[in-house]
């Protein structure tokens, strides 16, 4: 493990929910950590492939992480108003996504699943 990869590390269990790349770079520099954006950007992607990190897409697009909350493969219910995320286990979507694959003879399989809509304190609020 890189000194860089420890930094990524420490800031992503310090950020208080979904970092931006570009966030997380800030906050490395800010704490005089030497990081490049393309390490940050490479490392995230290495992390996220080994479900150390959680990956969402804002509503722009952009790519936003934040440490693991657990081991196992989960989804993510996102509100549109706050930003609010909860973990989502949906063995239905599991077995699903199993099913289709077996009948169109895909191996290796992965997939990621968002679903977004408004919770209830932005829906009250």
């Amino acid at each position: 493990m890189t000194r860089q990869r420890r930094a990524l590390e420490a800031a992503l269990a310090a950020a208080d929910g979904f970092r931006s790349a570009q966030d997380l770079h800030a906050d490395l520099r800010a704490s005089d950590q030497r990081v490049g954006l393309a390490t940050v950007y490479s490392q995230l992607r290495q992390m996220a492939e080994a479900g150390q990190v959680d990956v969402i897409r804002s509503e722009a697009g952009e790519a936003l992480y934040r440490a693991c909350g657990g081991g196992e493969h989960h989804h993510h219910l996102r509100c549109r108003g706050c930003g609010r995320v909860d973990e989502l286990h949906a063995p239905a979507v599991e077995t699903w996504a199993n099913e289709v694959a077996a009948r169109s003879g895909f191996r290796d399989l992965s997939h990621t699943l968002e679903v977004t809509g408004i919770c209830p304190a932005c829906a009250d609020g």
